[in-house]
């Protein structure tokens, strides 16, 4: 029988791994990249560091895959995403038939943790349900941006006996309504805390958390949205792509 594991492996902090993690790492014979294009070189370069840094004994390998794209534009968000993870499941399927012999191990190395905003569990629950490919799988735990933005910003996520959300960009920038005394956002591309009502929030964001082209600013929504705007495009284009994450709270 093949095992599959899904290591969640941190917000990019080669440090963020677990004991867990590591061990999982050493019981793996194959490991699954998805490249993403040039600019996003350094996502599978940490990768390929953990690797080095965690792994004792020789013998593993790399098998890599073009990741699909998702559609943009003019279309319908689940549908594109759900195109998407259609798309990956033909990738992933393919690779665990035909580079992995039976008994052994192989690992999807998914950044931060497998169980928030990431579609490794679900493409495997349905490349099991359509009955062509057999295999057992786990899941390993990481820490993700969310706790990190909150470590480097010393703060703590909840306020005692008060409420914390998480929500994406793309809701907030809809409207959503929320009572909760926190917010956290993620997959924001559209800088849509520059359109909150109460301008008196605090907000505290991150880019790049974990790894050395980390960026922290925080203050009122009012005294540092342009900042974050300005700063967030500068770095985008510098690096080709922006991974972020902010939390809004009511002073």
């Amino acid at each position: 029988m093949k095992r599959i594991l899904i290591i969640g492996i941190g917000a990019g902090n080669p440090d963020y791994i677990t004991m867990q993690a590591v061990k999982a790492l050493n019981r793996t014979d194959v490991f699954f990249l998805m490249d993403k294009g040039q600019s996003k070189d350094k996502l599978i370069d940490l990768r390929r560091q953990i690797c080095e840094t965690y792994i004792t004994e020789p013998g593993y390998r790399f098998v890599e895959a073009d990741c699909p794209e998702r559609v943009r534009g003019d279309i319908d968000y689940t549908t594109a995403v759900q195109d998407l993870n259609r798309d990956k499941q033909q990738t992933f399927e393919r690779m665990i038939n035909e580079e992995m012999a039976d008994g052994e191990v192989g690992a999807f190395l998914a950044w931060g943790d497998p169980a928030l905003y990431d579609s490794t569990i679900r493409i495997l629950q349905a490349i099991l349900a359509s009955g062509r490919c057999v295999f057992e799988f786990e899941v390993i735990p990481g820490i993700t941006s969310v706790q990190a933005l909150a470590a480097q910003h010393k703060v703590a996520l909840n306020r005692i006996g008060k409420s914390i959300e998480i929500t994406t960009g793309r809701r907030l920038a809809a409207g959503q309504a929320s009572d909760a005394d926190t917010l956290v956002v993620m997959l924001d591309a559209e800088d849509s805390y520059r359109n909150v009502a109460d301008r008196d929030l605090d907000i505290y964001w991150g880019a790049y958390l974990g790894t050395p082209d980390e960026i922290l600013i925080s203050g009122k929504v009012s005294e540092v949205a342009e900042q974050i705007e300005r700063v967030r495009k500068a770095a985008r284009l510098e690096n080709g792509w922006i991974m972020d994450t902010y939390l809004l709270r009511k002073p």
